[in-house]
């Protein structure tokens, strides 16, 4: 059972790869034909790259580091609050400040739960 799933695993994992890279290359081809780059489009491309390193994390070991969807959900909250017209109402922008606080507060406690200076025990249970 296990072997089928780590099938159905990989075969997914190369779909979302074949996917991301799909939408990578016509992102591509829309600024190419367009003759213009806009920060957003420079953002939605680092998207898709940090999916595709996801992939590639994942491929290789078949675990998923925690930190790339953080990442990918950080840009991804950047892009929305750039894409928004400047008439959006000021609440609306502290919620996504506040929401891009949050998660890159959670990068931090994920980076610093090996740190030594915590000297978190992990193999214990009650974690």
């Amino acid at each position: 059972m296990n072997k089928f799933i780590n099938i159905i695993q990989t075969v997914g994992a190369l779909l979302i790869f074949a996917a991301t890279t799909f939408a990578f290359g016509t992102e591509i081809k829309k600024m190419i034909v367009n003759l213009d780059v806009q920060l957003a489009d420079l953002l939605l491309l680092f998207i898709y790259l940090e999916v595709i390193g996801m992939v590639l994390s994942f491929y290789g070991s078949h675990r998923i580091r925690l930190t790339y969807p953080l990442f990918i959900a950080i840009t991804a909250i950047a892009r929305l609050m750039i894409l928004q017209k400047k008439d959006i109402d000021t609440s609306s922008l502290l919620y996504e400040g506040g929401a891009m606080l949050l998660v890159a507060l959670a990068i931090f406690v994920l980076r610093m739960r090996r740190s030594k200076l915590i000297q978190v025990d992990l193999d214990k249970d009650d974690i």
